[in-house]
């Protein structure tokens, strides 16, 4: 009994001593845990609450907002005949904006050309058939109409003639159907001259880095104040190249005040392909430095050639550019200064078939007036 006792007593006391060391250990593990990870590298992360937003992410969210609401997703349906003249349907995709609680709304011809259905979607999925009021082909440019059951969230038309090159620009629309697509970027330049997909010339076209695809056709462009100003209309190349190109707003307008005044849009045309020349350059061609507009070529049978306007006579490489020289360079336009590439082209926009367009020209070291009356441009 005695050495049982013993046994029990050891046990106690070997048990006790180890409950209390192991207790001390992790303990002291707590304790220098900290510290052990401070010597591996280790640091807490920094935790913070809310999405730290910046001015320029808030203003964007903001005009997303609102753009948003009143960019619409449209659909022309077309019929088409195959080779055993088979009837099927085919649909293009493109954007639009809406212009007035009514149900105007702004896109590109080619979204809504051939169709023989054109519907509207609107951001709350509502669903409308579309009818074409005035078209200006020349512009690639439409203004189709909806019958909204109530008044329509829109968005204002701002001033493209006083656009910047690096001014902030926002794009809204549905490139390959994903509707209700942001993009950002700046004006990269102005007075650009492409080709629709008609063919026709578009001329003081905006260029810009916001991304834009097919299907964003037809959309806006906005300033940093939620303001339209250009409607997307192409890409240079099949696909999005940070190349995109916008009608000028103003040149919208213009279609607004005919339709307002029951008149017909006939865009009228000069018919000249020209290059803005300026400083060193223009000095160096013996034409004025505060800058121009040298005629390169003249359309045989346009408002220019019926007017006695000169193309160039030879050309030149400057750089890696062909210019054409010896043509006529104009100055001034109904007493507006030319002063950059897209001055002639703002002028022509509030101009109709059969208006007068007088014109400043340099020619042979001197300066002449002409006074050229607008025709119809040809598509």
């Amino acid at each position: 009994m005695r050495v049982l006792r013993v046994l029990l007593i050891a046990v106690l006391v070997c048990g006790s001593f180890f409950w209390v060391t192991s207790k001390a250990d992790w303990s002291l593990r707590s304790v220098t845990a900290p510290f052990l990870r401070r010597a591996a590298g280790w640091s807490e992360p920094t935790k913070v609450k809310g999405a730290g937003l910046d001015a320029d992410e808030l203003n964007n969210i903001g005009i997303y907002k609102r753009g948003r609401l009143s960019t619409v997703y449209i659909t022309s349906t077309t019929v088409e005949r195959d080779i055993f003249l088979r009837e099927y349907t085919s649909r293009d995709l493109g954007s639009g904006v809406v212009i007035n609680p009514e149900g105007f709304i702004l896109t590109n011809f080619h979204v809504i050309s051939g169709g023989r259905q054109i519907q509207v979607t609107l951001e709350d999925q509502r669903q409308y058939n579309a009818k074409a009021v005035d078209v200006d082909r020349s512009d690639d440019l439409a203004l189709i109409k909806i019958d909204p059951r109530k008044p329509l969230p829109f968005l204002p038309l701002g001033d493209s003639d006083k656009l910047q090159v690096g001014q902030k620009v926002l794009a809204i629309g549905n490139p390959f159907g994903l509707e209700g697509t942001l993009t950002t970027g700046v004006v990269s330049s102005i007075g650009r001259s492409i080709k629709s997909e008609q063919g026709a010339r578009l001329e003081g076209m905006i260029q810009t880095d916001a991304a834009i695809n097919g299907g964003n056709s037809g959309g806006p462009l906005l300033d940093s104040s939620g303001n339209v100003i250009g409607i997307n209309t192409a890409i240079l190349g099949q696909s999005n190249m940070g190349i995109g190109f916008a009608l000028p707003i103003n040149r919208a307008k213009a279609l607004l005040e005919d339709y307002k005044s029951g008149r017909v849009t006939e865009r009228p045309s000069l018919g000249i392909t020209s290059a803005y020349i300026a400083g060193d350059l223009a000095a160096a061609l013996s034409l004025p430095p505060s800058g121009g507009l040298l005629i390169e070529a003249v359309e045989p049978n346009s408002s220019a050639d019926a007017a006695g306007l000169r193309g160039a006579q030879e050309a030149i490489i400057v750089g890696n550019s062909r210019i054409g020289i010896g043509g006529d360079f104009i100055t001034a336009a109904d007493g507006q200064k030319v002063e950059r590439e897209d001055s002639l082209v703002r002028i022509m926009a509030r101009k109709r078939v059969g208006d007068t367009l007088d014109l400043t020209i340099f020619r042979n070291g001197r300066s002449y007036h002409v006074s050229v009356k607008l025709l119809r441009a040809p598509f």
